[in-house]
């Protein structure tokens, strides 16, 4: 019997509808979204499910689970319902756009005993996973720090023309794509962030003079790579107040020292990620299909690594990660249990992300994370226990 499932936010991340197309056991029911655009395309590409732009409506469709992928100033209202109604959920990343937020979503999750699951997929990527091998097995000894390089050379067109580029709908970028890489900077350092501070700015697509967001469109239907240099990029958001240019670092919680960088106008996309261990260091040279992780394991004067180990390759989007992220989330609905990806991990990502927004628009001071309670950890470090399962809900029929 197939999981009836729904979907709210029929936009850019509601991609993941096509990788839920081909999975046997899941039966897309209902899908929510307000605007008319996301509508057609909803009904274009799933025409027996419920098409509705009603929160209510669409939670009385008889669902197990829902995947939230609308804006991420949505996420904590939208997420709550869904649990409040009993519904499992799959929140994409970030969890939310402030602590208060995140923090709260927590609670509720606990408190309903619905079961909540995060969208960080990163934690699938080959690339991400290799690299936490080399690090578990030893190989570069005590991870003592991580350096990450964030090349967004698709920034202009992708993060600038729409929402995103409102602190009111994402607090900012380095929040926004940088919950990924902070979560993943806590996942291979084995802990998570006690101080943090940044400084950035805007410094490329505030002075651009054409203006006005594609009506309709979606990230990858207005993406022009003829765009170049950065500043030839036309169809800007009228409103940008988020820097396209941040430097974060941090301290974590077991000593670990790490920095995010991140630029949304390079020539070049990719993830640089620099892992260093007391016997060791290992980095990938990008995160697209096809690459690999350098080991340096001696001491040497060539600048060559000691090895060379290729990325594995995968089917699905996201090189592969979107399949298996679905999938857990999947069984984690049916059978509960600890998964790879963590509410509390990314509860702790928007927190460090937060923090360090506020260091950079103020005094590039220190801040430190706010703690959460022991009792609520342990709640999501265990796995949800006692949460319940759900397999589906009465449906109210569709008329």
């Amino acid at each position: 019997m197939s999981m009836p499932v729904g979907i709210v936010g029929f936009g850019a991340r509601a991609s993941l509808s096509e990788e839920l197309q081909a999975m046997p056991d899941v039966d897309v029911r209902a899908i929510c979204d307000p605007s008319d655009a996301g509508q057609r395309r909803a009904r274009a590409q799933f025409p027996d499910a419920l098409v509705t732009g009603d929160l209510e409506e669409f939670l009385a469709a008889g669902l197990a689970a829902v995947f939230v992928l609308s804006p991420d100033d949505t996420h904590a209202q939208i997420t709550k319902a869904c649990l409040e109604a009993g519904i499992a959920v799959f929140c994409e990343k970030p969890i939310a756009i402030t602590i208060e937020d995140a923090d709260e979503m927590l609670e509720v999750a606990r408190r309903t005993g619905s079961r909540l699951y995060l969208g960080h997929n990163l934690r699938h990527m080959p690339v991400f996973t290799t690299m936490r091998d080399v690090i578990r097995a030893g190989r570069i000894g005590a991870v003592k720090s991580i350096w990450v390089r964030h090349f967004v050379g698709n920034g202009g067109d992708w993060y600038f023309k729409d929402w995103h580029a409102e602190r009111s709908r994402v607090t900012s970028l380095l929040l926004q794509k940088g919950a990924h890489d902070i979560d993943v900077i806590h996942w291979l350092a084995g802990g998570y962030t006690r101080r943090v501070s940044a400084m950035g700015d805007l410094t490329v697509y505030g002075e651009l003079g054409e203006r006005g967001t594609p009506e309709g469109e979606l990230m990858p239907e207005w993406l022009d790579e003829q765009n170049w240099p950065p500043r030839t990029v036309t169809g800007i958001n009228p409103n940008v107040d988020v820097e396209d240019l941040s430097l974060v670092t941090m301290q974590l919680d077991n000593g670990v020292l790490a920095s995010y960088q991140q630029c949304h106008y390079t020539p070049d996309s990719a993830r640089n990620y620099t892992v260093i261990g007391t016997e060791g260091r290992i980095e990938n040279i990008s995160d697209a299909d096809g690459e690999s992780i350098h080991v340096w394991t001696s001491r040497r004067s060539d600048p060559r690594p000691d090895e060379v180990i290729p990325v594995p390759a995968a089917d699905g989007t996201h090189g592969g990660a979107d399949p298996r992220l679905l999938a857990e989330f999947i069984r984690f609905v049916a059978d509960g249990g600890i998964t790879a990806t963590s509410p509390i991990a990314a509860r702790q990502a928007v927190a460090a992300g937060v923090l360090a927004t506020e260091s950079m628009r103020t005094d590039q001071g220190a801040r430190t994370v706010p703690a959460l309670p022991a009792d609520l950890i342990e709640y999501y470090d265990l796995g949800q226990p006692g949460s319940r399962p759900v397999v589906a809900q009465t449906a109210v029929p569709i008329a």
